[in-house]
């Protein structure tokens, strides 16, 4: 009989006894609160990775060198990852909410991640997997947000938490002086440094703990400076490569290095979990995008009002129509067609030529669209040419992302117009929707054999996990090529110089 069968069988207080001889040891809570090797998802895995097995042995031996009375404040433990892609990060993750929910009465934990879909769509749903695959999941009572002790609730509980900067005073008061107060952040190299600094705050008693991981896109903030930087005596960090990892795929990481080159960017952040040598690996950060989300909308009066329709290829993709009338993109909503209705070419000019029929409310007036700019790659071609038949081609303008841009600088039209975007957002105001703000922070880049710009493409993107940024697109499209003023029609004025007037008045009348 192995050991999680027979702590099955011996009752409750054997499984607290049992967890109880786990607090200092992560590594043992592991091994016996998950079915390893039964019929299930687990059937063919012995255990954690050997990158996981070396982070949990040093979680333990910290918890055995503090030894935390229950009375006297500790020093935090600060734990620190910087990896490439897919090694497991969010696994550990949710073993860690596990171990210390399990091993440790009235514990508070925030789990937050650099934007909502990442904390919503992949971080906190491991956590729901792990805690319902768990030996004592019937201790839990876990939702959308939180995790909590059935019978004790928040005095016993975990929850996530945007890193949003408006959103600071969730990871402010969390406080558990006779047990652990514990925050992890996942892909931390994003999370803004005002959120590091407030959940310091909840580090000042009982046995605090702080776990963050990422891949390190970016050559500074406070992620960069706990593994590399000046902050690295505070913590303990590593670097890890996912070549040396046991479940990522080296197939298909094998394709980057030989694309990329073993020294690009690229290649170091994704793959060996360095930070990108010459600077962010991001192309634009969350701080720049914040603050447009929170500027007020400003356009002059002759600013025209210019639309980007970004054609989806079909699949979870969606099409996109974003609106930007000067320096504000938050005034008129977007539209979004679901893929699935995507593939409907003639539903797609439908509303793309009511588009352009409208009026739109903007200041104290109401404008058409000036301009709209369609990416005719695929199936967007088709699109612009029945635009054009419906009388709209003055109009209307298709714009090839793999084409030659103005700027040679670039490698092509999607990288010119999304620089172009990058730069605007200083001084632009743009809507607070959490996709267009992944999809604005998701693209990382590189620079060509020519030492061009050129942006993450979209099946990359795939490759890591993160969806095709149809709202970023969509946006950066309006930045396709100038266009001209507004122009207000006069009304028609008439002279009169009394030569043949039919008023009936004459030269001196």
């Amino acid at each position: 009989m192995d050991r999680t069968t027979t702590l099955r069988c011996s009752g409750e207080l054997g499984l607290a006894d049992a967890f109880s001889a786990c607090y200092a040891d992560p590594l043992r809570f592991v091994r016996i609160a998950y079915p390893w090797g039964e019929p299930g998802s687990l059937r063919d895995y012995k255990g954690p990775d050997a990158w996981q097995e070396s982070v949990l042995r040093d979680i333990g031996a910290q918890v055995l060198q503090r030894g935390f009375d229950g009375v006297h404040p500790v020093a935090p433990i600060r734990i620190a990852v910087a990896s490439g892609h897919g090694i497991g990060k969010g696994v550990l993750t949710a073993w860690l909410v596990n171990w210390i929910m399990s091993t440790r009465p009235f514990a508070q934990g925030t789990v937050t991640a650099n934007t909502f879909p990442q904390l919503a769509s992949k971080t906190w749903p491991k956590i729901q997997q792990w805690t319902g695959m768990s030996i004592n999941s019937h201790w839990w009572k876990i939702g959308a947000s939180t995790l909590q002790h059935k019978e004790l609730g928040a005095q016993w509980s975990v929850s996530a938490q945007t890193c949003r900067q408006e959103n600071s005073e969730a990871f402010a008061g969390q406080h558990a002086a006779t047990s652990t107060s514990f925050y992890i952040f996942d892909e931390a190299s994003s999370i803004p440094d005002t959120i590091w600094e407030v959940a310091e705050g909840g580090l000042t008693d009982g046995e605090p703990m702080l776990f963050v991981f990422g891949n390190p896109t970016r050559n500074h903030g406070q992620f960069y400076r706990a593994v590399f930087g000046i902050d690295r005596a505070r913590w303990t960090s590593r670097s890890i490569d996912s070549r040396d990892c046991a479940f990522t795929n080296k197939v298909e990481i094998a394709e980057w290095v030989q694309a990329k080159g073993e020294d690009s960017d690229y290649v170091r952040v994704r793959v060996r979990g360095l930070p990108p040598a010459a600077s962010d690996l991001q192309y634009i950060d969350a701080d720049r995008v914040y603050a447009a989300q929170h500027r007020s909308p400003l356009f002059l009066p002759d600013d025209p009002l210019v639309a980007g329709l970004d054609v989806a290829r079909g699949g979870s993709d969606n099409c996109v129509i974003r609106f930007r009338r000067g320096a504000d993109a938050a005034g008129i909503p977007p539209i979004k067609i679901p893929g699935e209705q995507a593939r409907d070419s003639m539903r797609l000019v439908s509303v793309a030529a009511d588009v352009m029929a409208r009026e739109y409310p903007s200041g104290d007036a109401t404008v058409k669209v000036r301009q709209m700019f369609i990416d005719e790659t695929g199936i967007g071609g088709p699109i612009v040419d029945r635009m054009s038949q419906l009388g709209f081609g003055g109009r209307i303008t298709g714009v090839q992302f793999g084409s030659r841009p103005p700027d040679a600088h670039y490698a092509n039209m999607r990288a010119w117009m999304w620089s172009q975007m990058r730069d605007w957002l200083m001084r632009g105001s743009i809507d607070k929707d959490p996709r267009l703000e992944i999809d604005l922070t998701a693209p990382g880049y590189e620079h060509d054999k020519h030492d061009r710009l050129l942006l993450e493409s979209k099946e990359d993107l795939k490759k890591r996990g993160l969806d095709s940024p149809d709202d970023g697109d969509a946006l950066a499209l309006t930045f396709a090529q100038p266009v001209g003023p507004e122009r207000r029609q006069e009304p028609e004025r008439r002279y009169s110089y009394g030569f043949g007037d039919r008023s009936g008045g004459g030269w001196m009348a």
